[in-house]
């Protein structure tokens, strides 16, 4: 026979036995991926752990596993040595939930994975500055957090590391015979990196012996204009 048809009241029963199963599904799903994240990264397997973490967080946004995957998925990826995706993932996370108690771990985990993104003294310092400023506003806002005591001497490794690349730079403008511009950026670590004293007082030295050299080649070149005008008088006579 026929099923009996819907009243109000079954109807309504029905509808919360499914949406309860539901439920239980997409909740033992959520909890599978992350069991599952969390065992791949016990077995640093962090490529893993990083697929996992991140189908958690797209496919379940509203699970109770969810903000741990999101700060996770950093960790994951900053373990497995990609900084660039680490210092992304630690950003969003700060974005999505900014009053959360891992805020100050997650701010000196993005200086430290742009700063784990330094390769080497010729190539643009963006991830050094980038790290330099999150370990900066860490020590202002949570300056009695052990992170922000931690990224003291951090901040140190960035401002070195700055100072070495100007020094780099004016290395490059003294070896062209450029010494005006090679001045000047000596003088520029001089003046700005007092606290790198093993970069700024080579710095100086450089910056001394340039200048002696630009104002040489200054004065060449204005004694090869001054011959350069007397010899176009006699090639004229």
């Amino acid at each position: 026979s026929p099923a009996p048809p819907f009243i109000t009241s079954t109807l309504q029963q029905e509808a919360s036995r499914r949406l309860g199963f539901q439920a239980r599904r997409t909740m033992k799903a959520a909890q599978e991926l992350y069991e599952g994240a969390n065992d791949a990264m016990q077995e640093k397997n962090y490529s893993q752990a990083a697929q996992y973490y991140t189908k958690l967080k797209d496919n379940f946004p509203f699970s109770p596993y969810t903000v741990e995957a999101e700060l996770s998925l950093g960790d994951a990826f900053f373990l497995d040595g990609k900084y660039p995706e680490a210092a992304e993932a630690y950003k969003e996370f700060e974005s999505l939930h900014p009053r959360h108690e891992a805020i100050p771990y997650v701010l000196y985990q993005v200086g430290m994975s742009n700063l784990k993104s330094f390769i080497s003294v010729d190539r643009p310092t963006t991830s050094t500055q980038e790290a330099l400023e999150f370990f900066g506003r860490l020590r202002e806002t949570y300056p009695n957090s052990e992170y922000a005591q931690k990224s003291v001497e951090e901040m140190k490794n960035c401002r070195r590391l700055l100072a070495e690349h100007e020094l780099y730079l004016g290395d490059v403008f003294w070896n062209m015979n450029n010494y005006g511009p090679a001045w000047r950026r000596y003088t520029y670590i001089v003046d700005n990196f007092p606290d790198v004293p093993e970069v700024s007082a080579h710095a100086k030295e450089k910056a001394l012996s340039a200048y002696y050299r630009y104002r040489e080649q200054q004065s060449q070149k204005a004694r090869e204009q001054i011959q350069g005008s007397w010899k176009r008088w006699f090639d004229w006579l």
